[in-house]
């Protein structure tokens, strides 16, 4: 039997980009460069969550509040060393029960037409689909909208 790792879910701090920056590095095709992590902390400092585990940050969340009662689930990048060790269920859950405390009624995100591992992941968390938006990433890639009320 192997031990599962101790995970801390805690807020991001700016000493954290960084870490957060690698990770985009590593999972994403266009990640978000520095300056727009820096800038979406300081916007939804909130809702803008890691994961560390053996004092290192494994993986984020960034959420926000928009149009007054919908949560958005702008990014989550899990080190992909990391991944499978239920690290972004845990960031799920706890962004989404920070967007419901702001008054969020349901959250919404957008995930990569090609990332079919993401979207399976979103509908065991009981997302749905609601529709593509063509174009939707740097390289002209669809994305598939998801949603789940709370």
């Amino acid at each position: 039997m192997v031990a599962q790792r101790l995970v801390r879910i805690r807020d991001a701090t700016p000493n954290d980009m960084q870490a957060i920056l690698i990770i985009e590095y590593k999972c994403f095709k266009d990640p978000y460069p520095l300056d727009l992590l820096n800038r979406l902390h300081s916007m939804h400092p909130d809702t803008f969550l890691v994961a560390e585990a053996d004092g290192k940050v494994v993986g984020y969340v960034i959420g926000a509040l928009r149009w007054g009662e919908t949560g958005h689930v702008l990014a989550i990048g899990i080190d992909p060393q990391c991944r499978r060790q239920q690290i972004g269920s845990a960031l799920m859950e706890h962004v989404m029960n920070r967007l419901r405390a702001k008054g969020a009624k349901l959250v919404r995100l957008e995930v990569r037409k090609s990332n079919v591992g993401a979207q399976r992941f979103y509908l065991r968390l009981g997302f749905r689909e609601r529709g593509e938006i063509p174009y939707y990433y740097e390289d002209g890639e669809t994305a598939v909208a998801m949603e789940r009320p709370f």
